[in-house]
C-alpha cells in the first residue's frame, strides 16, 4: 500500500475518534442555560475554565454524565403501567347519539315513542307514527354517519348499532390523545428521558410510563389523574352569596333571570378572603372554557406572597369571543369556574381579550400541577393503574457500580489473554477494543440513548465480540503463515478471508438487534440501541483500524519483513 492511502487512513481514524472525545468530553451542562445565567451564553468563559473541562477528573466525570442519561433501573425512579378505559369513550359516544337522534327528530315535529341507549353503541329509537318511518331513518342516519348501522327492529322502530371498525377507530384515537395528553404533562412536569409507550396487545390499550429520578408516584398518579374543567360563565345579576342553592335560584329569577339558563354554583371556602362558601347564580352556557386557552402559568400571589395565582392566555378564537363579550358586558360580574367551582368572580370594568388569572388558595405545588392540566386538557377516558413500581436511587447506583466492575474485570481479563496468547499482534485487538468502547459511548451520546442495566450487559458482550472479530482474523493469518505465504501476503490474505463472515456474523446480529429494538420495551430497548451501535463501531475497529495498524508495521519493516508476533 501507497504511504499516501496509509496517511489517509491514519488520518480518518485520527479525526473519527477526536470527534468520539468530543462528543463524550465537551461540556454541555452550559447549553441549556438562558442568556443572562451564568455559563457560556451568560458570559464569556476563560482559557482556564475550559482546560478544566478536560483537565479535571471531577469535570470529566460532569460530562459524560451530561452526554449519557440513565435508565430507570440505574438512575432510580417510577415505572407505572395504566389502561385506558377506552369503553368510557363508546359510551359518552353513544350517549351524545342518543341525544343527537332524539334532537333531530323533535326539530323535524316527528312523534317519538322513546329514544333508548340499551347496550354500548346501540340506539333504539321508537316511533309513533309508521307513516314517517323511512323520513326518520334518513335523518337519522345521516347525522350517525358510516360509523353506525342501520337494521330494522319493526314498522316503527329504528335500530342503530355502532360498527366494529367504528368502535376500534373510537377506542384507537382516545388511546392516543391520552397518550398524548399524558406526555404533554409529563414533559411539564420537568422529568429527564422518561418513557411513555405502548404496553401489551394493540387492543388492551395499555400506556407504560418510566419517570428515571421521580421517587413521588402518587404526585405523578395524581398529576396524570386529575380532570380540571375550567369555565368562564356570566353571573346573573349581583353577585350576592346565598347560603343554599334554592335562596340563590330564587334572588337570581327576581332580578330577570331566566330558569332554563342558569344554575347554582358553589363558591370555594376562600375567594380573596371576601367570601366563606354558599352559592351563587351563573348562566350556563359559557362565555369560554378550557378548550379555549393557549397557556396557563403558576405566578406568586400579589397579594400574598405566601400563595399562587393561575395566570392564562387564550388562542385567537376565544379571545375575539372574551373580548366581544366583556366590551358589550362592561361593569357586570364574571365567574371563574373551575371543576364546577367559582374560585372567583370579578366585575368586569372594561373590555379584555386574551388573558385572565384564576385566584385562590393555591400553594407552588398545587398551583403548578392545575396550570399543567389546563394547558395539556382533559383525558378522553379513565385511567385506571395496573402496576406501580419505584425503583430506588441507591439501588440504581449499585447496579452502576457492578456493571463498572463486571466491565473492568472482563476487559482486563480479556486483555490478558490476547497478550499471553497472541504476543504483539494482541496489543492491536487491545488498541482497536479500546477505540470500539471509545465509539460506543460516543454513540450513545450522538443519539441521546438512554443506559440501562441491560445496555450494561449488551456493552459487556461486545467486549467479547470485540475480541472474537480479531481472534478471528489472527487465527486466518496463522492459517497462511502455517501454508508458507510470506509475513505480508499472509496478513492480506487473512483480513480478505476474515471479512465476509465477519461482516456475516456482525449483520445477522444487527438485524436481530433491530427487532428487538423495534418490538421491545423500555431496558430491552436499551440493550439493542447499545447492541447495534457497538457492532458498527466493531466493524470499523476489526476491519480498518486493526488493518490499519498492521499496515503501518508493515511498512515501517520494508517489504522484506520476514516474521510477524503472533
Amino acid at each position: 500500500m501507497r504511504k499516501s492511502n496509509l496517511r489517509y487512513r491514519v488520518f480518518g481514524i485520527a479525526i473519527t475518534t477526536l470527534i468520539s472525545l468530543l462528543l463524550i468530553l465537551y461540556p454541555r451542562t452550559h447549553e441549556d442555560k438562558k442568556p443572562g445565567e451564568p455559563g457560556l451564553l451568560g458570559r464569556k468563559r476563560t482559557v482556564e475554565e475550559m482546560l478544566k473541562d478536560f483537565t479535571s477528573w471531577s469535570a470529566i466525570k460532569g460530562n459524560i454524565a451530561s452526554h449519557i442519561k440513565l435508565g430507570l433501573d440505574l438512575k432510580g425512579g417510577t415505572h407505572l403501567v395504566m389502561q385506558v378505559e377506552t369503553d368510557d369513550v363508546i359510551k359518552q359516544f353513544t350517549d351524545n347519539n342518543t341525544r343527537q337522534a332524539e334532537e333531530t327528530l323533535k326539530k323535524a315535529n316527528i312523534p317519538l315513542k322513546a329514544v333508548t341507549s340499551p347496550a354500548l353503541g346501540q340506539v333504539i329509537v321508537e316511533l309513533t307514527d309508521a307513516g314517517r318511518y323511512e323520513e326518520a331513518k334518513t335523518k337519522v342516519q345521516n347525522e350517525f354517519g358510516r360509523e353506525w348501522q342501520f337494521s330494522s327492529g319493526g314498522a316503527t322502530v329504528l335500530n342503530y348499532s355502532l360498527t366494529a371498525i367504528g368502535a376500534d377507530q373510537r377506542k384507537a384515537q382516545a388511546f392516543r390523545q391520552a397518550m398524548e395528553i399524558i406526555e404533554n404533562r409529563v414533559n411539564a412536569f420537568g422529568v429527564a428521558e422518561p418513557t411513555i409507550q405502548s404496553h401489551g396487545p394493540e387492543k388492551a390499550y395499555q400506556i407504560l410510563l418510566q419517570l428515571p429520578g421521580v421517587d413521588d408516584p402518587e404526585r405523578v398518579k395524581r398529576l396524570i389523574h386529575i380532570d380540571s374543567k375550567l369555565e368562564l360563565k356570566a353571573v346573573v345579576g349581583q353577585p350576592n352569596v346565598s347560603s343554599t342553592k334554592e335562596q340563590a335560584l330564587q334572588a337570581a329569577a327576581s332580578s330577570g333571570g331566566v330558569a332554563g339558563n342558569m344554575e347554582a354554583l358553589p363558591v370555594s371556602d376562600r375567594n380573596g378572603g371576601s367570601t366563606d362558601g354558599g352559592f351563587i347564580v351563573v348562566e350556563k352556557n359559557p362565555v369560554i372554557t378550557g378548550i379555549d386557552l393557549r397557556d396557563a402559568a403558576a405566578v406568586p400571589s400579589r397579594y400574598n406572597v405566601r400563595d399562587y395565582e393561575i395566570h392564562f392566555t387564550l388562542n385567537p378564537t376565544g379571545a375575539e369571543r372574551f373580548g366581544t363579550w366583556t366590551g358589550a358586558n362592561i361593569g357586570k360580574y364574571l365567574a371563574v369556574v373551575l371543576d364546577g367551582k367559582v374560585k372567583t368572580f370579578p366585575k368586569i370594568n372594561d373590555r379584555i381579550s386574551d388573558r385572565g388569572q384564576i385566584t385562590g388558595d393555591f400553594t407552588k405545588e398545587t398551583g403548578e400541577d392545575l396550570a399543567l392540566t389546563l394547558r395539556s386538557g382533559a383525558l378522553p377516558a379513565k385511567i385506571v393503574f395496573l402496576e406501580e413500581r419505584t425503583v430506588g436511587p441507591s439501588l440504581g447506583a449499585d447496579s452502576i457500580k457492578q456493571g463498572v466492575v463486571a466491565s473492568g474485570v472482563g476487559l482486563v481479563l480479556v486483555m490478558v489473554f490476547m497478550l499471553f496468547y497472541y504476543r504483539l499482534s494482541g496489543l492491536n485487538a487491545i488498541i482497536a477494543l479500546i477505540l470500539n468502547l471509545i465509539f460506543l459511548i460516543a454513540g450513545l451520546a450522538l443519539c441521546k440513548a438512554t443506559l440501562t442495566l441491560p445496555g450494561i450487559a449488551g456493552i459487556i458482550l461486545l467486549i467479547g465480540m470485540a475480541v472474537d472479530s480479531n481472534v478471528l482474523i489472527f487465527e486466518r493469518i496463522r492459517e497462511e503463515l502455517r501454508h508458507g505465504k510470506i509475513v505480508p501476503s499472509a496478513v492480506e490474505s487473512g483480513f480478505n478471508k476474515a471479512f465476509l463472515t465477519i461482516i456475516d456474523t456482525h449483520v445477522t446480529t444487527i438485524v436481530s438487534a433491530f427487532f428487538l429494538f423495534i418490538f421491545g420495551t423500555g431496558p430491552i430497548r436499551g440493550f439493542a440501541v447499545s447492541l447495534i451501535i457497538g457492532l458498527l463501531a466493531n466493524l470499523f475497529t476489526s476491519v480498518y483500524v486493526s488493518r490499519t495498524m498492521f499496515i503501518y508495521w508493515l511498512a515501517r519493516g520494508g517489504p522484506k519483513v520476514d516474521k510477524i508476533s503472533i
